[in-house]
């Protein structure tokens, strides 16, 4: 939760545009010790192209996929659901001179709304009228001394030196993933209209999904963080690989369905499709898309109701998997149809179908003569 009152704001003075400030500033940048440094795009006036330098700032593409009301996508939103599950609690944004008031405005309400420490470097020997006006609705200090702007560039967390150079992932290497055998199932869970407190699940009609290995969790955390600037599609996907549901049970659970204290997820099956009604256990991986997912989903209430990903996400969702490169298994390439290429979701499950119509067929049949 934001505090009641959010830190003031540090309005920094740079008169002669000194280099000095800006490779200082961007130098702080390090989201995972809690600082992002925000350079927004030259020719911009929009308060949704802020947003999206924002989202790339934190690493996630600026475009939000799905439709939207109005047509307006919520990329606001979507920003300060990221910051408030993100351990992030410093902004900086150089030429700020350059801010329109509404901009300003913007990054005063998130500022209100995370409780981030805001830092607006103005390389100008004065404020600008457009800042000056925006800046008289909050509690605010300036100062132009290098020393003290470095302070709140880095707060009070010591620079963190630059990683050595790692060694190149394979980007295209596919993961496959058992846990996504059932996400296109074919069963067909209803939400529950009441009430409902489910108990921890029991795997009665299906096996549990498969436990990733430590290498796994770091690597699918990894591509989750980047592939994509969607809280709910992002939780959703994570849900997915720890609980083995479908899409469409992971349209059943809404806001409250997540208890970030006891670390689970409530899904719900109120027509025993699969195990019924059952909480699932959170594991700490997944649990900053899960908070970013209910952050979002009480900014932008009028999006639906849904946490996670709903029936018209599904092909959002599944291109998202595929940008991220997990897979459930693929069938062997005797058996495989359609396009070179092309991943077969419902494999799994067309291959049982297979068999149950193969059994029925059998028991059907007259006896021979």
């Amino acid at each position: 939760m934001p505090p009641a009152v959010p830190p003031s704001v540090a309005v920094v003075l740079d008169p002669g545009d000194d280099a000095v400030h800006t490779h200082t500033a961007l130098a702080a940048h390090h989201p995972p010790s809690g600082r992002i440094t925000l350079h927004p795009g030259p020719g911009t006036t929009s308060e949704t192209g802020l947003a999206h330098d924002l989202l790339a700032a934190l690493g996630k593409p600026p475009l939000l996929p799905g439709r939207f009301p109005a047509g307006r996508q919520p990329a606001w939103e979507a920003a300060t659901a990221w910051i408030n599950a993100l351990p992030v609690n410093r902004l900086t944004v150089l030429r700020a001179h350059r801010l329109t008031a509404r901009r300003t405005m913007r990054l005063l309400e998130l500022r209100a709304l995370t409780g981030i420490h805001l830092t607006l470097v103005c390389h100008r020997p004065h404020l600008p009228a457009a800042l000056h006006q925006a800046l008289q609705t909050a509690d605010f200090a300036i100062t132009a001394d290098f020393q003290a702007a470095r302070r709140h560039y880095y707060g009070t967390t010591a620079p963190v030196p630059r990683p050595a150079e790692e060694p190149a992932r394979p980007a295209n290497r596919w993961l496959t993933l058992p846990a996504l055998d059932r996400l296109v199932s074919y069963d067909s869970p209803a939400p529950c209209t009441a009430p409902c407190v489910p108990p921890p699940i029991t795997f009665r009609h299906r096996p549990p999904p498969t436990p990733l290995t430590e290498q796994a969790v770091q690597e699918v955390a990894r591509r989750l963080s980047t592939v994509t600037a969607h809280p709910r599609l992002a939780a959703a996907l994570a849900a997915a690989l720890f609980t083995g549901a479908s899409i469409q049970q992971l349209a059943t659970a809404r806001p409250g369905d997540y208890d970030a204290a006891a670390a689970t997820l409530a899904l719900h099956d109120r027509t025993r499709y699969t195990d019924g009604c059952a909480s699932h256990r959170v594991p700490p991986w997944a649990r900053v898309s899960l908070k970013a997912a209910v952050s979002f989903a009480q900014l932008a209430p009028g999006q639906d109701q849904h946490l996670l990903a709903g029936p018209h996400d599904r092909v959002h969702l599944l291109r998202m998997a595929e940008a991220a490169r997990l897979r459930p298994p693929q069938p062997p390439v005797g058996q495989r149809t359609g396009p070179v290429g092309r991943i077969q979701w419902d494999w799994r499950e067309r291959k049982e179908a297979q068999c149950y119509d193969t059994m029925l067929t059998r028991h059907q049949m007259p006896p021979s003569l």
